[in-house]
């Protein structure tokens, strides 16, 4: 993988610019679709590193320790990246520290006919991601109504974060429970070790971590992230300001 400097210990853009790992990732990202970044997160970053900031340990984001439960990466996005994939570059001190996933595939048949149903009308919202709204005021905004599983029966498709989606009814409220009951049921545990490459289809499976402690003396955790979309629509492409980075929120919502 290269020679690695320290963890860091703040966000720090651009620490491995020009780094191995991003060649291969590149290539991985572009041989299931293409290489993606978001305007409104990381300032349209290509490459994410994943580590532990200070002063961020309880944020429910990358830059956290605690524990990140399951989640659609960039689940208010109206193009949510199609597959997303976790390098690791250095273990936690303990090496406890999972990356958790967890298939829509596996769960949906623990739910009832009738829990099915609800999870698939459009009566859900996500709010934005704490990583999109870092450098605004106010409430965070939220995208919807959605429905939570879509696709056919027996391949369904999920748009769920179990810290941002939330229901409009009791009955919908209920049915997400049970739904973040069956992904911890059929959820697998990944302790991915230097060098492991985790790729998920973020349309089937969620993921989330494990809690961690970090000590910030240059050996944290540190893993690399990079999104990858099948197509971006031909709007979007005329309307981005950078190759492979997707336009700002403010620009697109109630597009799609």
């Amino acid at each position: 993988m290269g020679e690695l400097p320290k963890t860091p210990q703040a966000h720090e853009a651009h620490i491995l610019d020009g780094h191995p790992t991003n060649g291969t990732l590149m290539l991985v990202a572009d041989l299931l679709g293409s290489l993606t970044g978001y305007q409104d997160e990381k300032s349209g970053a290509l490459f994410h590193d994943v580590h532990p900031v200070r002063g961020e340990e309880a944020r429910i984001e990358n830059s956290g320790s605690v524990a990140f439960d399951f989640h659609t990466e960039n689940v208010h996005h109206p193009l949510r990246p199609d597959y997303l994939g976790l390098l690791c570059l250095r273990q936690d001190h303990d090496q406890i520290a999972a990356t958790r996933v967890s298939s829509v595939r596996d769960a949906l048949p623990l739910l009832t006919d009738d829990e099915v149903a609800e999870l698939r009308k459009p009566q859900f919202h996500s709010l934005y991601p704490t990583s999109f709204t870092r450098n605004t005021t106010g409430p965070r905004p939220s995208a919807g109504p959605h429905p939570v599983i879509f696709g056919p029966a027996h391949r369904p498709f999920m748009r769920f974060n179990s810290h941002n989606t939330q229901g409009d009814h009791p009955q919908a409220r209920a049915a997400l429970r049970s739904l973040a009951t069956a992904l911890e049921r059929v959820c697998r545990d990944l302790v991915l070790a230097p060098g492991d490459l985790v790729v998920l289809d973020n349309h089937v499976v969620v993921h989330g971590r494990t809690a961690f402690t970090p000590r910030y003396d240059g050996q944290d955790r540190w893993l690399r992230r990079f999104y990858s979309l099948r197509s971006a629509p031909l709007w979007a492409q005329r309307m981005m300001r950078h190759p492979r980075v997707l336009p700002a929120m403010t620009e697109i919502r109630g597009v799609v």
